[in-house]
């Protein structure tokens, strides 16, 4: 509207101006020069400045009203960038101490392994391995004799028999701690790395275990043999009146010897003869050389073993043979044993009439 109106008085300016100045009587007959144009112009610059002033205002009143709107955006903007480089932050933060979380779990979780694996004695578990594989092997007659059966009922055998013997060495370490600070510091329980409420707890479990698979397995040869192990065991390291067998070189020697050399070769050979293979029990010419060679190999192991703790039994008052005869001597006893043994298995193995038992027999103690 205002620019219509601005328009008008432009062109009415334009034609005043071509006419020139006009000439107007009074009624009293004074004349007066008029310029029309000149009244024009000065209302079209005071519209036109009207015009200008009232845009000035919007402008201002839009500009004001869109000031917040702007900054409450930048505001946003940069709490939005903040709350970015925040998140970022965290996320870094939080998959570091995710990191060091898990190494630690870690480190924590390969030490008890370490540990355990050390209260195990992992030596006995080998031997126990290949003395329960080794007799399990005596009673079969031919490659059919292998079925799914027969390695169940060694697989029930060898795991009874880790059980019983993982119970066995706790109990000892659980009674030898002081012992054992001397002896074998690098044990856990005495090296603090198991707790006595933690020594025990492995021992019943284990033991539990031990008996749980004979019983389940049915095997009368089995339960036998975990049974006497069991009270064999406890009598050697348990600290009461008429036990504590390991005081004594005698009793000490015995109990391994008849564990090791009898009672394995014996009962697991008749659990596999005759509660897996259901074959009527009888001894073998192979069952009598091994439950020999191991009487010997036996009494090394309860010899030997008590070389290395000489000064640890002599300050607790137990009367190895190696405290009262020297570790030098029965070092050489020890060799002397062994030496007799092996010389006897080759000439037993020699006369073998089974090529393949001649070579694996004369060759191995070679």
């Amino acid at each position: 509207m205002q620019a219509t109106t601005a328009a008008a008085a432009a062109a009415q300016l334009l034609t005043d101006t071509r006419r020139g100045p006009r000439c107007s009587r009074a009624r009293l007959g004074a004349t007066r020069l008029s310029w029309p144009g000149r009244f024009a112009v000065e209302a079209f610059a005071g519209r036109c400045q009207s015009s200008a002033t009232t845009v000035t205002h919007r402008f201002s009143a839009i500009s004001q009203a869109t000031s917040p709107r702007r900054k409450a955006r930048r505001q946003c903007s940069d709490d939005q960038s903040a709350l970015q480089a925040g998140c970022s932050k965290v996320n870094r933060d939080q998959h570091g101490y995710d990191v060091n979380w898990f190494e630690e779990i870690s480190q924590e979780v390969s030490k008890k392994l370490r540990a355990f694996y050390q209260f195990c004695r992992p030596h006995t578990i080998f031997g126990t391995i290949i003395g329960i594989t080794s007799v399990s092997l005596l009673p079969m007659k031919s490659i059919d004799d292998f079925t799914a059966t027969v390695l169940k009922g060694y697989l029930e055998a060898l795991a009874a028999a880790l059980c019983m013997n993982i119970y066995v060495v706790g109990l000892n370490q659980l009674y030898d701690i002081q012992i054992d600070k001397i002896n074998k510091p690098g044990l856990p329980l005495a090296a603090g790395e198991f707790s006595v409420a933690t020594g025990v707890f492995l021992v019943v479990t284990f033991l539990i275990m031990s008996f749980s698979i004979g019983i389940h397995s049915g095997s009368v040869p089995l339960m036998y043999a975990l049974v006497v192990s069991f009270l064999l065991g406890s009598a050697y390291s348990i600290e009461a009146p008429l036990l504590r067998w390991k005081r004594h070189a005698l009793l000490a020697a015995s109990c391994i010897l008849f564990v090791r050399a009898i009672l394995v070769q014996l009962a697991f050979f008749a659990h596999m003869q005759q509660h897996v293979l259901k074959r009527p029990l009888a001894a073998t010419k192979s069952l009598v050389f091994a439950t020999l060679f191991m009487c010997c190999f036996s009494a090394v192991i309860a010899l030997f073993k008590d070389i290395p703790d000489v000064d640890g039994d002599r300050d607790f008052g137990i009367q190895s043979l190696s405290v009262r005869l020297g570790p030098q001597r029965v070092y050489q006893l020890c060799i002397s044993i062994l030496l007799t043994a092996y010389a006897a298995a080759t000439i037993v193995g020699a006369s073998s009439t089974h090529l393949l038992q001649k070579i694996i027999t004369v060759s191995y103690p070679f």
